[in-house]
């Protein structure tokens, strides 16, 4: 009980010192290579914004494709632009034992061993090998937002959100860029289990 209450009144202070921190929460989507948009939707193709999300430059695209596992398949998973190097799908742990796959939790970029699925398109197909994860719940923020939080690009920090649900995240990853609008990802299983919304917010731990 002792530990409850100061564990509180360490998190007020700290309301007050430090802004809070916007919640954004990804469903399943995928992030495609240019060669594979081309691949799924027709030569030439060029991926069409349905709406902009916070990261400047970010959009939700109207495009969509089913992805298929051993075990299942997924219909309507979102596209996400603009195109990337190397596609990425991202999926949650229930979707995994749907399609059957086992996508290890990592931050976007690290693939090494990770799961495999095929995309399919109104044009044609994509294999992903070793191209699906589970994304590691994460922070965007800028050097700005950095220095007034006193974290460090790569940094893992912890985050408390409030409500009925209340739940503190840790081993969260701290994304630093010039263009990174203060946001903490998570995915929608995580949101669920701290009853959390889109556009809810949460604080930094010391």
């Amino acid at each position: 009980m002792i530990d409850t209450l100061l564990h509180e009144k360490i998190a007020a202070r700290l309301s007050h010192v430090a802004p809070a921190i916007p919640v954004g929460i990804s469903n399943r989507h995928v992030h495609l290579a240019q060669q594979d948009v081309e691949a799924l939707f027709g030569k030439g193709y060029v991926l069409t914004p349905f709406k902009p999300l916070r990261q400047p430059g970010q959009f939700a695209a109207q495009e969509c494709v089913t992805v298929v596992g051993p075990k299942g398949s997924l219909t309507h998973v979102r596209v996400l632009g603009p195109t990337r190097p190397i596609s990425q799908l991202e999926i949650s742990r229930a979707d995994g034992f749907t399609l059957g796959i086992k996508a290890p939790v990592r931050e976007s970029g690290q693939l090494e061993n990770a799961g495999s699925a095929l995309l399919i398109g109104p044009a044609g197909h994509v294999e992903l090998r070793s191209q699906v994860i589970c994304a590691w719940r994460h922070i965007h923020m800028s050097p700005q937002d950095a220095c007034q939080l006193n974290v460090a690009n790569g940094q893992k920090v912890s985050v408390r959100s409030d409500g009925e649900r209340q739940l503190t995240f840790n081993k969260v990853v701290v994304r630093v860029r010039e263009d990174f609008v203060l946001e903490f990802h998570i995915d929608m299983e995580e949101a669920n289990a701290a009853g959390l919304k889109n556009g809810a917010q949460v604080t930094l731990l010391g």
